[in-house]
């Protein structure tokens, strides 16, 4: 099913608004920007434009008075200040207020919306001054058709316009004055002439459909193109010919001369602005079926019209124009441009990838059948198709990861309304905004990263008088910054506030009963105090913060993308918070072990080695849970022990040595398995909160096994070797808390 109209409508708005925000949040610091001065006005005005076509009369008309703010703004009538940035971002809001509104079909906005387009309208024409924002009406001229004279265009200095809008318009929600109506707003309507030919008697009229056809004398200082995006939406139901003014060709063919590229000859005159992309293709099309209808007639392949002849005959551009990119065209060779990005809908890619999955599953499955029969040949082709399958699985995962700027640049309006709110100057500062993760992680991570900043700006950056006071910068500053390590990604929120009081925690912690005094806790324990339900040290309660709810959400959501957060402060100097997330929540290389009867998969990106233990290490390692590993001291577990699996006293174990971060354990497992691709199949609802499991998978022999959590199983180990060992020093100083 073809989306609606309406629908595609929402979908560029939002773009455009987004481009919007963006621009004026760097106009703060670069107000003499033109081009961000532009890309502001052009937005307003495609929203206007389109919302006008579809008979979004507010819409049109709130944008309307934006827009001519604007322009003011562009042609140097109005300077632009903080004040004027902050009433603009108000206004950018109440756009897409007013195009949700109006894409859901409300022919009136909701009160409270008509009442804030009201204030900011009242606060926008104070920069207009005397300035008329009078609605110009559509006048139409008599019927009497004197544009055209026996088939000929009569030459003009104004644009010249056909209209030719298909019956069914009106039903597909298309008013054809109202394309009009917004041709008033970039120029002047010289001649309107109304052509009623296909009107039917009165008793065969349907009010449903259109019979009424246009041909139009325009003056404009707009392109082609722009004048073609007014009947954008209608392009499908409407046949549309627009011819420029003779003035126009000396401009269309210095443009043509000083072509250097290699096109054709439509290219050419797309890129000179005679012609544009839509006309183009429509001739090419007809051309074609021109063509298709001379070859069944005759049976012969002969040659179609040529495309300039068939441009002129369209009457869509002038024969000077086309002589002009003829001549060109000797000098340079045919070549045609093609565009490098394309646009798939997200559950394309997630069906893509489920499908990859289950082929990975099912080629485990024929490489264990290859193995049991012992054939050389079928082993051999069955180790080309795996090769073959892990480049298709990485291809396949990369056209789902997507650069996590985006959502990093959302925090830049959130950091400077929430500065305003508080009283602070606070700036944002953005860096590794090109890493790549999932887009389910980049979507699901919003949230959390909201949380940190917020509360970042709250308690961490201090008021300007304590900032003084400390004699620190009058400016606080955050920093967000992604970067790859491990196979993971790493999130720091980054704050040069106060910092966070340790004694503060640990007193709120106690009062809480969280820990009691009798409790040693390292820094990096008591930090992530703050991560608990409930807790805040706030002494106030504001809009912001203080009623001790967010912060365990965050952690809860990141654990949900089997993530870790750390939290690392320095006293006066400001806090760190890392996040780490796994690239990609789908597929994964993992390293297969033995556990009793049972198989688990450590994801491979965190192996570090593999280590035997021989009889005297076993014996050694029943009274401790930690080895000397080439003088270091390594915290180990056993999962026969954790996951209460039985196993043979007498077999010999092995260490698979795991890192995450600057954080290392030993897991203690009964067999090595080697390298396996692993599927990650989501738990159901009542398992999803395992201890040390954030997984599931399928075994090429139909068997499930589970995928450890390594962060959780690294820091349960540390907490028991913490527990048994009398060596306390060594044993903090490798602490993952």
């Amino acid at each position: 099913m073809s989306a609606r109209p309406e629908d595609t409508f929402l979908e560029e708005s939002m773009e455009l608004l987004q481009l919007m925000e963006d621009s004026l949040l760097k106009m703060e610091d670069n107000p003499g920007d033109a081009d961000l001065i532009n890309d502001v006005f052009r937005s307003a005005h495609t929203i206007k434009g389109t919302g006008g076509v579809f008979s979004f009369d507010h819409v049109e008309s709130f944008t309307h008075v934006v827009e001519s703010v604007l322009d003011k703004v562009r042609d140097g009538g109005i300077s632009i200040d903080s004040t004027l940035i902050a009433l603009l971002l108000k206004c950018r809001d109440q756009m897409e207020k007013l195009v949700v509104s109006a894409v859901n079909g409300e022919s009136s906005p909701a009160e409270e919306v008509m009442a804030s387009s009201a204030t900011l309208l009242t606060e926008l024409e104070i920069y207009l001054g005397e300035e008329s924002l009078k609605t110009c009406e559509i006048i139409l001229n008599d019927p009497e058709v004197d544009i055209i004279n026996e088939g000929q265009l009569v030459a003009t200095d104004n644009w010249h316009i056909s209209l030719r809008f298909d019956r069914e318009i009106l039903q597909n929600g298309m008013d054809p004055i109202s394309f009009l109506r917004y041709m008033k707003t970039i120029g002047e309507l010289v001649h309107v002439t109304t052509l009623n030919d296909d009107l039917p008697e009165l008793k065969s009229l349907n009010p449903e459909e259109c019979y009424l056809a246009f041909e139009i004398d325009f003056a404009t200082e707009v392109s082609k193109t722009e004048i073609e995006k007014v009947f954008e939406f209608a392009a499908e139901l409407s046949t549309i010919k627009i011819l420029p003014p003779r003035a126009n060709i000396n401009e269309y063919a210095e443009l043509i001369v000083a072509q250097d590229d290699e096109m054709r000859l439509g290219e050419i005159l797309v890129s000179s602005g005679a012609l544009t992309q839509r006309e183009l293709d429509m001739a090419l099309k007809l051309q074609q079926q021109i063509r298709d209808e001379l070859v069944s007639e005759t049976g012969v392949d002969t040659e179609s019209p040529r495309i300039g002849d068939f441009l002129i005959e369209q009457k869509v551009v002038h024969k000077e124009v086309v002589d002009v990119a003829l001549e060109t065209q000797k000098k340079i060779a045919s070549k045609k441009a093609s565009s490098g990005v394309i646009r798939v809908d997200a559950d394309k890619l997630d069906s893509l990838i489920n499908l990859v999955g289950e082929l990975v599953i099912s080629g485990a499955s024929t490489t264990l059948l290859a193995q049991k029969y012992g054939d050389e040949d079928l082993l051999e082709s069955i180790s080309q198709m795996s090769h073959l399958v892990e480049e298709i699985r990485d291809n396949a995962l990369t056209l789902r990861m997507v650069q996590i700027g985006e959502t990093f640049n959302r925090f830049k309006r959130v950091v400077r309304d929430v500065s305003a709110e508080l009283g602070k100057n606070i700036k944002l500062e953005i860096s590794g905004a090109d890493a790549e993760l999932d887009k389910t992680v980049v979507e699901k991570i919003g949230d959390p990263l909201m949380h940190l900043i917020r509360n970042a700006m709250d308690h961490g950056i201090e008021s300007q008088a304590e900032r003084d006071a400390s004699g620190k910068t009058e400016q606080g500053t955050l920093y967000l910054n992604a970067y790859h390590d491990s196979g993971s990604i790493v999130i720091e929120v980054v704050d040069n506030g106060r910092g966070l009081s340790k004694e503060k925690i640990l007193t709120k912690a106690m009062e809480k009963g969280l820990v009691t005094s009798a409790q040693n806790l390292t820094d990096s324990e008591i930090y992530r105090l703050i991560f608990e339900a409930g807790f805040s040290t706030a002494e106030k309660v504001t809009n912001l913060s203080g009623r001790g709810v967010g912060m365990d959400v965050v952690r809860s959501n990141i654990e949900t993308l089997r993530g870790t957060v750390d939290v690392d402060s320095e006293p006066g100097k400001g806090t760190t918070i890392s996040i780490r997330l796994p690239l990609t929540l789908a597929i994964i290389d993992g390293f297969l072990v033995g556990v009793g009867k049972s198989s688990y998969v450590v994801p491979l990106d965190v192996v570090v080695e593999c280590i035997e233990i021989n009889e005297e290490e076993q014996k050694q390692t029943q009274m401790q849970r930690y080895i000397n590993l080439r003088g270091e001291v390594l915290p180990f577990m056993r999962l026969c022990d954790y996951f209460g699996e039985s196993r043979d006293e007498d077999a010999r174990e092995n260490i698979v040595v795991v890192q995450y971060g600057t954080f290392k354990a030993g897991l203690v497992v009964d067999a090595l398995l080697g390298e396996f691709q692993t599927v990650i199949k989501p738990m159901g609802k009542v398992l999803q909160k395992l201890n040390g499991i954030s997984g599931a998978t399928i075994l090429g022999s139909g068997d499930v096994a589970m995928i450890l959590d390594v962060p959780n199983l690294i820091h349960r180990a540390v907490e028991q070797s913490h527990g048994l060992t009398h060596k306390k020093s060594a044993i903090e100083g490798i602490s993952l808390h």
